[in-house]
C-alpha cells in the first residue's frame, strides 16, 4: 500500500496481476485482494471503484476509491485530464532525441486489417487522437544490445497507448509480447507459457512498463511507486550505463 484515506487507497500493483476480473474463472485479482484487505469497510458499505487501470503485466500506482462521492470526483478529474501520469519503460535501442512527442491516433487493428490478436492496437489516421511525451533518462548496453530508460507522460489515455507509440517510434518496450519483436510470442505464450527461446528473444517475462507516479495537482495529491525489482535488475546488468547528454 502507498497511501490510504477514508475516500481512497493507492497501491503499488506488481506485474502479472489482473486489476479486476475479466471473465469467470480468472485467477485472483488486485480488486479481490483489496476487497479482502478492506473487508470491514466493504461490509459497512464501502464500494470499491478502480480509477486508474493497468494491464496485467504493467506494474505501479493504482488508485481505488471507497465510495461513490470519491469515485465521481476522481472520475471527473480523469475526464478533464487533471491527473498527471508518469511511467518508466525499458525500450530496445537508443532514441535519437532526449525529448520527443508522439502524436498519432490509435484504433483496434481488427477494424482495418486481419489480426490474430483481438485487443491489438495500431496507429491509424481513422483512430482516436492519442498523444504521449517521452523523455530519455538513460541509455545503456546489456549483453551487447542497446537499451534505454524512457519516461512516458501520456496526454491522452488510450488502451496500450504508451506501448503502441513506442513501437511506432521504433523503440518497443522490452518484454512486450504483442508490440515487441513479433506478436507470435504472445500467441506462443498463450499456448506454451514462458519458454527459454522466448526468454532469449524478449529478455523479460513481461513488458517492462511501470506506472511510477500519479498526481492530482488541483487537490495537492501525489502517489509514487519505486522501480520494481525486475526492471531495476535488468538496468543493473549494464556494464556501461550512460545518462542523457553524455
Amino acid at each position: 500500500m502507498i497511501d490510504e484515506s477514508a475516500d481512497y487507497i493507492a497501491v503499488d500493483k506488481p506485474p502479472h496481476l489482473l486489476v479486476h476480473p475479466s471473465k469467470p474463472g480468472n485467477p485472483p485479482t488486485l480488486l479481490d485482494g483489496l476487497e479482502h484487505l478492506l473487508a470491514f469497510e466493504v461490509v459497512n458499505g464501502a464500494r470499491l471503484s478502480i480509477i486508474t487501470r493497468l494491464d496485467r503485466d504493467t506494474s505501479g500506482v493504482v488508485l481505488v476509491t471507497k465510495n461513490h462521492g470519491a469515485a465521481r470526483k476522481f472520475s471527473m478529474a480523469m475526464e478533464r485530464r487533471q491527473f498527471q501520469k508518469r511511467y518508466l519503460a525499458l525500450v530496445y535501442g537508443w532514441p535519437d532525441e532526449d525529448n520527443f512527442t508522439i502524436d498519432a491516433p490509435l484504433l483496434r487493428l481488427g477494424e482495418v486489417a486481419p489480426t490474430r490478436i483481438w485487443l491489438k492496437r495500431v496507429v491509424h489516421p481513422h483512430g482516436a487522437p492519442s498523444q504521449t511525451h517521452f523523455t530519455v533518462q538513460k541509455r545503456f548496453n546489456v549483453a551487447g544490445g542497446r537499451f534505454a530508460v524512457v519516461e512516458a507522460a501520456p496526454i491522452t489515455g488510450r488502451m496500450h497507448q504508451i506501448r503502441v507509440h513506442l513501437q511506432h517510434a521504433g523503440h518497443s518496450v522490452v518484454g512486450d509480447k504483442i508490440y515487441g519483436p513479433s506478436e507470435d510470442w504472445y500467441l506462443q505464450f498463450i499456448e506454451n507459457g514462458w519458454i527459454d527461446e522466448m526468454a532469449a528473444a524478449l529478455h523479460l517475462p513481461r513488458h517492462a512498463l511501470h506506472a511510477t507516479s500519479l498526481a492530482l495537482p488541483v487537490s495537492g495529491l501525489q502517489w509514487k511507486a519505486p522501480l520494481p525489482n525486475d526492471m531495476a535488475e535488468f538496468i543493473g546488468r549494464s556494464k556501461s550505463p550512460t545518462t542523457t547528454g553524455e
